[in-house]
C-alpha cells in the first residue's frame, strides 16, 4: 500500500489516537474457568474508562498460521475436512494452530507438510490479523508458499482430511458466492488477489 491510500489511512487513523485514553480498559485479575488442549477460557476483570468494574469472557488462544500453496501460478492446493461446530465439510487453506514456543514460520512449514504433503521451495509472509478480537485474543498469521514439492501427507489421529487442488480464479468465484465461508481462506484468497490485480466476481 502506498500512494494516496496510505496517506488516507494515516488521515483517518491519526486523529482516532487522541480519543484513545477514553477507550482503553485496564487489566484487574483474571480468571481461567477451563483449560482445554487447544485453548482456554478466560474471564478477565478490567477497569472500565470511567473507573467502574466489569468482566470480560474470551477465548485465550496460542495464535495459528494459514498459507496458500501455489502449486503454479494459476493453482492452489487446498483441504477438505469436517467442522463440527457448523456441521459441515469445508474448503479452506491449509492451517494449524502454533505449537509452545513455536515460531510461525516453524509451524507454517509443518501445517503445510502435515495437511498436503507438501514442501515449499519459498515461503513468505502476507500479514497478521485477529479474527474474532471481540472474544479472543488470537492471531493468525497468513503466508504464501511457492515452489512445490510433493510428498506424503502426516495428518494427527483425529484429523480427517482430503486435499484437492483448485483453479485460483475458481477459489475466488467460490468466495463471492458463498462456496468458501472459511474467514482466513477469503482473506487469503483475496490478498493475493489484490496482489495479483485480479478481480473477484461471483455469478
Amino acid at each position: 500500500m502506498s500512494g494516496p491510500w496510505l496517506l488516507a489511512l494515516f488521515v483517518i487513523i491519526r486523529p482516532m489516537k487522541s480519543v484513545d485514553a477514553g477507550l482503553i480498559e485496564k487489566f484487574v485479575s483474571k480468571k481461567v474457568v477451563w483449560s482445554g488442549r487447544a485453548v482456554d477460557f478466560r474471564v478477565d476483570t478490567i477497569s472500565l474508562p470511567s473507573g467502574k468494574r466489569a468482566t470480560r469472557e474470551y477465548i485465550d488462544h496460542p495464535g495459528a498460521v494459514g498459507v496458500i500453496p501455489f502449486l503454479d501460478k494459476d493453482t492452489v492446493v487446498m483441504v477438505r475436512q469436517y467442522r463440527h461446530p457448523v456441521r459441515e465439510v469445508t474448503l479452506e487453506l491449509p492451517a494449524g494452530k502454533l505449537d509452545e514456543g513455536e515460531s510461525p514460520l516453524t509451524c507454517v512449514k509443518r501445517e503445510l507438510h502435515e495437511e498436503t504433503g507438501y514442501t515449499a521451495r519459498k515461503i513468505r509472509p502476507l500479514f497478521n490479523y485477529w479474527p474474532t478480537p471481540a472474544f479472543a485474543n488470537e492471531v493468525l498469521h497468513l503466508y504464501v508458499a511457492e515452489g512445490l514439492k510433493a510428498g506424503k501427507m502426516h495428518t494427527d489421529a483425529d484429523e480427517f482430511l482430503q486435499c484437492v487442488t483448485v483453479p485460483f480464479r475458481k477459489a475466488l468465484q467460490m468466495v463471492m458466492n458463498g462456496e468458501i465461508r472459511d474467514s482466513k481462506t477469503i482473506i487469503c484468497l483475496l490478498a493475493c488477489a489484490v496482489e495479483k490485480g485480479i478481480a473477484a466476481k461471483g455469478q
